[in-house]
């Protein structure tokens, strides 16, 4: 249980308490949240929508986000880490810009000014890489938890009220805890972002985004260099050409076999042949 093929994962849990830490430490975490009212509509400070999915400003929120992360890491293990790093900067982008949007526009107005603040966090793109997770991985069992304690009366267990978990219900269960910790601006961004990451898996979203794909240095990837190429080509037309000699051997041998292979009449007409 680690890291291990999966380096975006894990640059994204160090970003996240690195910056966490670093916002604490210099006492600049109020860059990070969002007042639209004061923020957004009085100051103009529209810089903080590309910037307030950088950190969290508590350690509960911390602690909750790098456990989600590094169990959701089996998107990355089964996409690839290029294709996981792509999706990444595409919903990170789209999270940043219309959470603060859909608050200011629609959310704001309708709750009179009471729905106002935007707390900072990356939970939006947690639960745009939780959306993939719920898509592509199966539960691998299920349990449930009786509601009463009562003995089942008539078929068995079926007749006793419980709640029906899987395995993957520990990593709902923290995700959610972070949608939750400072609802309900917390709840709009874990909201946008489960259904950016829904409209990307369902090729919803422009295609131009949903094709794009970083450089592969950006993930480690290293191009094959001219060199390689060849070396490459020259070991596979030798183990070709390896294979076709054991093969024409073979039937040359066979061909000798059924040479030597021959009846006592055809040996005969042959010495009378070499006779006259």
């Amino acid at each position: 249980m680690s890291f291990a093929s999966t380096p975006v994962t894990r640059s994204l849990v160090l970003g996240t308490v690195g910056f966490s830490i670093a916002a604490s430490l210099f006492d600049i975490k109020h860059y990070f949240y969002i007042s639209v009212g004061t923020h957004i509509l009085q100051y103009r400070q529209t810089w903080r929508a590309l910037i307030w999915q950088l950190c969290y400003t508590n350690s509960s929120e911390v602690l909750f986000a790098a456990m989600a992360l590094y169990n959701l890491r089996v998107v990355e293990q089964q996409w690839g880490s290029r294709k996981f790093a792509s999706f990444v900067l595409v919903s990170g982008l789209l999270t940043s810009l219309i959470p603060p949007v859909l608050l200011t526009v629609i959310f704001r107005p309708l709750s009179w000014g009471l729905f106002d603040f935007l707390p900072a966090g990356p939970t939006p793109i947690i639960f745009a890489i939780l959306a993939q997770y719920h898509a592509m991985v199966p539960h691998i069992y299920q349990y449930k938890v009786a509601l009463s304690t009562g003995a089942p009366t008539g078929n068995g267990q079926d007749d006793v009220p419980a709640l029906i978990f899987s395995d993957k219900s520990t990593k709902y269960l923290m995700a959610l805890q972070l949608a939750l910790f400072q609802w309900p601006g917390s709840l709009l961004g874990a909201g946008v972002g489960w259904l950016v990451g829904y409209a990307w898996r369902s090729e919803l979203l422009p295609g131009a985004l949903s094709r794009w794909r970083v450089p592969g240095w950006v993930v480690g990837l290293r191009a094959p260099k001219g060199s390689d190429r060849f070396e490459g080509m020259r070991r596979r037309l030798e183990s070709e050409g390896a294979s076709a000699g054991a093969a024409s051997g073979a039937q040359q041998q066979a061909g000798g076999e059924g040479n030597r292979r021959r009846t006592m009449g055809q040996q005969f007409l042959d010495e009378v042949r070499e006779a006259f």
